[in-house]
């Protein structure tokens, strides 16, 4: 199966929203911080605070288009650049619901790419970083932290654009059938 990368090619390029999804397409799921599940001496239960990976970077991620299979992946640099642009452009409180509806008055508390992975915060909720990851905390409305402490929502998913889709190869009989329209033109 072919593997592709998206690159940012301009500022209008990254993420211009975060998703908070029942089934993350880079398989990580968040941490939901509340004092039943995390004893942390900074965090209350008043905070409805939950925290994961937004990106990975190298991560193969499958997609689907046009009946075709393939994956996308990100390098540290295009994850890094993301997470810059996505503070830059003041898009932390661009939250949707299973990328469906916005949910208003959910916003990301904290957005970090993670550099050193021994001394990296996201040890203390156990991630299980291995370098280059875009760690992002968000703040969530009491209707949102119920979904995500009762599991409906186990991640994040990005919403964005990125260059890249265009090296997509076509199958043989794609190209063929390609072949034969240019030669009937």
């Amino acid at each position: 199966m072919q593997s592709i990368y998206l690159e940012i090619k301009d500022e209008e390029d990254g993420v211009f929203a975060i998703s908070l999804v029942g089934s993350p397409a880079i398989e990580e799921n968040f941490v939901a911080l509340s004092k039943d599940e995390i004893e942390l001496k900074v965090i209350d239960e008043e905070r409805r605070i939950v925290v994961g990976f937004a990106l990975v970077p190298e991560k193969e991620i499958l997609r689907i288009k046009d009946d075709k299979k393939f994956n996308i992946k990100f390098t540290k640099e295009t994850v890094s650049k993301t997470a810059e642009l996505f503070m830059k452009n003041l898009n932390g409180a661009n939250v949707t619901s299973e990328h469906k509806k916005p949910v208003m008055n959910c916003y990301v508390q904290e957005s970090w790419i993670v550099e050193d992975v021994k001394n990296d915060k996201s040890n203390i909720w156990n991630l299980g970083a291995k370098g280059g990851e875009w760690v992002v905390m968000m703040k969530l409305t009491p209707e949102e932290f119920a979904k995500a402490s009762d599991g409906i929502y186990k991640g994040f998913s990005i919403e964005g654009q990125y260059d890249g889709f265009d090296k997509l190869e076509q199958s043989a009989d794609e190209q063929l059938i390609e072949d034969i329209k240019n030669l009937l033109k």
